[in-house]
């Protein structure tokens, strides 16, 4: 199979960042994505429905900045703190543009300095949206310091979600970009009210890709890849046919400086080849004929939204990623497979 044509996909996981890096990174998204679940992990964080009602019009702002684009459409999500309250939740709920809540362990990952210390002070929160019906999107790992890195996610299952599951049953989960075999296991044995995003670049790299030939910072992301049993479960979950696994970038990007420095940030910038990398993982699995429905369909499905009616067409042809692209500010930012070789192209 040397083309492939699929409905046109959505990236249920990306950061779009603001102002002129919104203005930079947002055509390699458009160019391939109809729709896009944005983060809120601004500073300050998109906390309340008007502030994601403001960031919706600087994205579709950034979206006509580009003459030539195809058609694009940011479903906004709120930034969970330990003071959201119910009644936000409503507004949310009605506002018809805002389509979750995202939730940010405190300290785990880029802008989470406001994210929630304790679930259980979301709780009045968290029971409205399950009343609503509102998917509360996951950051899942613990950030206590007595725990391995790697084990962060495994271990948060345990602590935080089946407690959290156990108080609200009915509440409905992304675990956004999972990364172990823990989670995958978890998800697939789950009900139809837990789904699962899963990356690019975590069924693409294991731990290794960290190291190789020296400390590689633009492979540096979180949660963090992980071992070579980890990344093969991810993938025979993503090419399985279950309906509840579906496609999330996460692409998140950082100026070149912020990430080769003595404390990089974590975020691997993927956008810019944002379904062909995709394409690369289920082509190794021999699953191509199951890419469709991992990135067009099930992630519509469960959010109760309609398919895209358009499509696109992937041809077999190696290209070579830029060094670099511009940013803000007169940065560059670095992509991933940066002057390396990608085996799948758009259009």
């Amino acid at each position: 199979m040397d083309t492939l044509t699929i409905t046109r996909p959505d990236d249920w996981h990306l950061h779009l960042r603001d102002d002129a890096a919104l203005v930079a990174v947002l055509p390699d998204t458009a160019r391939r994505f109809a729709r896009a679940i944005v983060m809120p992990n601004l500073r300050p964080p998109v906390s309340t429905t008007a502030l994601a009602a403001e960031y919706r019009g600087r994205i579709l702002a950034a979206h006509a900045a580009t003459p030539g684009l195809p058609p694009f459409e940011p479903l906004m999500v709120l930034y969970l703190t330990d003071n959201t309250a119910p009644d936000e939740i409503d507004r949310a709920c009605d506002s018809g543009f805002v389509h979750a809540v995202k939730l940010y362990p405190a300290g785990a990952t880029t802008n989470s300095d406001s994210g929630v210390t304790d679930v259980m002070r979301c709780d009045a929160a968290l029971a409205r949206m399950a009343e609503r019906g509102l998917p509360l999107l996951i950051h899942g790992e613990v950030t206590d310091g007595d725990v391995d890195v790697f084990d962060r996610e495994a271990v948060f299952i345990e602590r935080v979600l089946r407690p959290l599951l156990a108080r609200h049953p009915s509440l409905r989960v992304v675990f956004e970009h999972i990364t172990t075999k823990d989670a995958a296991e978890f998800v697939a044995a789950a009900g139809d009210n837990i789904a699962a995003t899963v990356t690019a670049h975590h069924l693409l790299m294991n731990r290794n890709a960290l190291f190789a030939g020296g400390v590689r910072p633009h492979h540096y992301c979180l949660p963090v890849l992980k071992r070579e049993v980890h990344r093969a479960a991810l993938v025979e979950a993503v090419t399985s046919g279950n309906r509840r696994f579906f496609l999330g970038t996460d692409s998140a990007p950082h100026a070149k400086g912020a990430k080769e420095t003595a404390c990089g940030c974590a975020g691997c910038y993927t956008s810019h080849a944002g379904i062909e990398l995709y394409a690369e993982a289920f082509d190794a699995a021999g699953a191509l004929d199951r890419l469709e429905a991992f990135a067009s369909f099930n992630g519509p499905d469960w959010y109760g939204l309609p398919r895209n009616a358009s499509q696109i067409t992937l041809r077999r042809l190696d290209w070579t990623v830029k060094a670099s692209q511009p940013f803000a500010d007169g940065e560059v930012l670095v992509p991933l497979r940066a002057g390396e070789r990608v085996a799948w192209q758009l259009g």
